[in-house]
């Protein structure tokens, strides 16, 4: 029969370190550990799984959104390009009754005029009218422009202007106006 040998020493002491008898160690709680560690680890995949697809439908909800709104903003830029053209803007001066104006003349800063002004291009026939009506009001259609009136020359010339027109004359006043004075 086989006999251990004995331990002298340095040997001795670390063998007495360790438990005398050989044990099996229990293998139920080390395989609970491997599954909850393998389960955890699936769980967490998982949830990691279902958070990253969340985020690519809520980016490709964004992508459409900010698709959208850029063609709206294209096309309301096109809307504002189309109204501010030089021609769409003189049409629509002319449908006001405006007329392009004559030559300006400057004021120097020493006082002296440059330039020597002219009137507009429609000169008196181009009144000025504060009563804008709607094309309803006037019996036309919708849409339609009214057929322009312009007085004559003479007719301008000698129309008073309106009392709301005139300017008041104020006077003024014989009291003496009397402020408090800082300080006092």
């Amino acid at each position: 029969m086989s006999r251990k040998p004995e331990l002298r020493g340095r040997a001795a002491r670390l063998a007495r370190l360790f438990p005398a008898g050989a044990r099996q160690a229990a293998r139920a709680p080390f395989v609970l550990l491997v599954v909850l560690l393998l389960g955890g680890g699936l769980i967490g995949l998982l949830v990691l799984n279902s958070a990253l697809s969340e985020g690519a439908f809520r980016l490709d909800d964004i992508q459409k959104e900010t698709k959208a709104l850029t063609d709206e903003e294209q096309s309301l830029q096109r809307d504002i390009d189309a109204y501010s053209a030089p021609d769409a803007l003189q049409r629509r001066a002319l449908e006001l009754g405006m007329v392009p104006g004559g030559d300006p003349a400057f004021l120097n800063p020493d006082g002296t005029v440059k330039g020597v002004p002219s009137p507009a291009a429609g000169g008196q026939g181009a009144a000025y009218n504060p009563l804008v009506l709607a094309p309803e009001a006037l019996g036309g259609e919708p849409g339609t422009p009214p057929a322009p009136t312009t007085p004559s020359p003479e007719a301008t010339l000698t129309t008073p202007a309106p009392a709301s027109y005139a300017v008041p004359q104020y006077a003024p006043s014989a009291q003496p106006s009397t402020y408090p004075t800082p300080g006092r």
